[in-house]
């Protein structure tokens, strides 16, 4: 079995060693850059291990452990600011999900088509399985994000029975896709030609598949203890510099979809855009099919409030980033234009996080 690097175990046990001792070592700033530091080291071991059982498993299989793992991280993070918030925090999911959607879409979308691009002039994709992502995407984004404002329950939120109805809808949906992605139609999602060096990597064996099974489950718990202990101080620092609240969901989005998103790079500029494209969008369409459903059922259980429509400004970049990105899949290539075009709107996003 090859071995497992150093840094892919012990910044997870690090992490739990360092939440364990919060409770007797003084909170100061020294110490909390350390949580974060540890917690960045804590995502990626994450990613890493989920990339050994990916690489197991094959594509498309492989993108979807990483979407989904992802995921789990997002969801645990919400969650753990939510039971400990209160009901100012009814609109943290719909931040975050939200950011996560742009960011994909526009930024890591942008940079992948821009590097890969750059490098290999044109890049090449599959056109039935980008659509249909973004067909998904698109559904789920309107559903749980714009419909609220528009029902005749008053404010952006549902009535607790059409919650439940599209927090169903939103997992059932997300169950199709990948049943499309994984079983129906997988051929959609594989590159047409394969690449040279995807023969000289073997897939690691099961016994490794398992080990990096186990190390992701322990690197899950590290981040969302670390992230829940983290909590309060992104909510102050965001508070002392009279940003809108709003900008912790995209700081929590930013540092979950920052390995996948090293990850999709990378795949692009080795001519994998495939491969990015679906690392982004899966991951995007996970954040909604999945995190919605778990949030809708803690904010019923719990009573807690939930706040799940956009406002008009975020309304327009949603719509923007949803026909931009169908225009760019839709001749199944993509060039520096395309990849300079996302960035903007991505810029444009994060301008108006800070400066709404």
């Amino acid at each position: 079995m090859k071995t497992i690097p150093w840094w892919s175990w012990t910044f997870p046990l690090l992490a739990l060693a360092l939440f364990a001792a919060k409770a007797v070592v003084p909170t100061g700033g020294p110490f909390l850059a350390v949580l974060a530091l540890v917690l960045g080291g804590a995502v990626f071991s994450a990613v890493h291990h989920a990339e050994v059982v990916a690489h197991r498993v094959g594509e498309p299989f492989g993108t979807l452990v990483l979407a989904v793992a992802v995921t789990v991280i997002e969801v645990a993070l919400i969650i753990a600011v939510m039971l400990t918030g209160g009901p100012e925090k009814a609109a943290l999911a719909r931040d975050t999900v939200f950011s996560a959607v742009m960011i994909v879409c526009t930024g890591v979308v942008g940079l992948c088509v821009l590097v890969g691009a750059s490098r290999h002039r044109e890049q090449e994709f599959r056109v039935q399985g980008a659509t249909g992502a973004l067909a998904v995407l698109a559904a789920l984004s309107v559903l749980t994000m714009v419909l609220p404002n528009y029902t005749q329950n008053p404010g952006p939120a549902f009535t607790a029975a059409q919650l439940e109805f599209v927090g169903v809808v939103s997992l059932m949906l997300y169950a199709v896709f990948v049943f499309v992605q994984t079983v129906r139609h997988r051929d959609y999602f594989l590159a047409e030609t394969a690449h040279d060096d995807d023969n000289h990597l073997p897939p690691p064996s099961g016994q490794a598949a398992l080990v990096a099974a186990g190390l992701l489950v322990v690197s899950l718990v590290a981040v969302v203890a670390l992230a829940k202990a983290l909590s309060p101080a992104v909510e102050a620092g965001v508070a002392w510099s009279g940003a809108p609240k709003s900008l912790v969901g995209v700081i929590i989005a930013a540092v979950v979809l920052l390995p996948e998103s090293v990850a999709a790079v990378r795949a692009a500029r080795l001519d994998r855009l495939q491969t990015s494209l679906n690392l982004a969008f899966g991951s995007a369409i996970a954040s909604i099919g999945l995190t919605i459903p778990v949030v809708a059922v803690v904010s019923l259980l719990l009573g807690q409030p939930l706040t799940l429509g956009l406002d008009p400004k975020e309304t327009v970049l949603l719509a923007l980033t949803l026909v931009l990105s169908m225009l760019t899949v839709a001749t199944g290539r993509t060039s520096v234009l395309q990849g300079a075009i996302h960035l903007t709107v991505f810029a444009v996003f994060l301008f108006l996080a800070v400066v709404p």
